[in-house]
Order: C-alpha cells, then sequence, then structure tokens
C-alpha cells in the first residue's frame, strides 16, 4: 500500500473521528437552545464530515489501482483532502459563531475565490485520480 492510499484511509478515519466530536457539540447546543436545534453549519460540519469520510474511503480505493507515480497520486489526493478538510473547519468555524444565515449573501473572498479554487482544486484532482483507474482498468495502461 502506497503513501497516498495510507493518507486517504487514514483521513477516512480521521473524518469519520471528527464527525462524531462535532456530533457531540451538535448535541450540546441541541439539548441548549430554545428550539432545541443546533446552529445550522454546526449540522453542516457533521453531516460533510461523515460524508468526506466515505469519499476518501472510494478515493483510497480508486488510488489503489492508479497507473500514476506516487508523487502525482499524492498530489492529487492531497489537493481534494486539503479542500475537504479546510471546508469542514471553516463549518464548524461559523457553527461556533453561531452564524446561521446564508453565508453566500455576502460577497467576499470565500464566496466568490475560495470557492472558485475549490472546485477547481476538488474536481481537478478527483478527476486526475478516476482517469488513472480508468486508464488503468479499462484502457489497458499500466
Amino acid at each position: 500500500m502506497n503513501l497516498a492510499v495510507k493518507i486517504s484511509l487514514l483521513s477516512s478515519g480521521l473524518f469519520l473521528l471528527v464527525g462524531m466530536l462535532i456530533g457531540i457539540v451538535k448535541h450540546q447546543r441541541m439539548l441548549s437552545s430554545s428550539d432545541h436545534t443546533a446552529p445550522a453549519y454546526i449540522d453542516i460540519a457533521h453531516r460533510a464530515a461523515f460524508l468526506y469520510s466515505f469519499a476518501m474511503l472510494v478515493i483510497a480505493k480508486l488510488l489503489e489501482f492508479s497507473p500514476y507515480s506516487e508523487r502525482v497520486q499524492l498530489g492529487a489526493m492531497g489537493l481534494v483532502l486539503l479542500f475537504l478538510s479546510v471546508t469542514i473547519v471553516g463549518y464548524f468555524t461559523h457553527g461556533m459563531k453561531n452564524k446561521t444565515d446564508n453565508l453566500f449573501r455576502e460577497r467576499n473572498f470565500s464566496t466568490t475565490w475560495y470557492v472558485y479554487l475549490l472546485t477547481v482544486g476538488e474536481i481537478g484532482g478527483l478527476s486526475v485520480i478516476v482517469w488513472g483507474f480508468i486508464s488503468s482498468q479499462f484502457l489497458g495502461s499500466k
């Protein structure tokens, strides 16, 4: 198992753990609020961490069949992992500040350039990973 696969599997487990830990915060906020709901972005961070956990499992499996060098695999996986991680931190931070309004109402770096970078980074990195799988499993590249 190469380093990119190991990091993907580790990040999957860490996202799962983070999701559970955010669940504790979510539950505490639900118990202490008058309407028994958690801030919207705490809820989003909680769900995103679980979803990203499974996404990293898929990425780990796809990387096992990659014909690319370990460096390319690490770069592509690292790009996706970076943006997934930063996104969860952002959601959690906004949730802890109890920002329940739609963050996209205000135009700023996060709602414009960061989203563009995130889109290119996540889709670009995953595209490299998926293309590697297609190349090795369907097109016969080694």
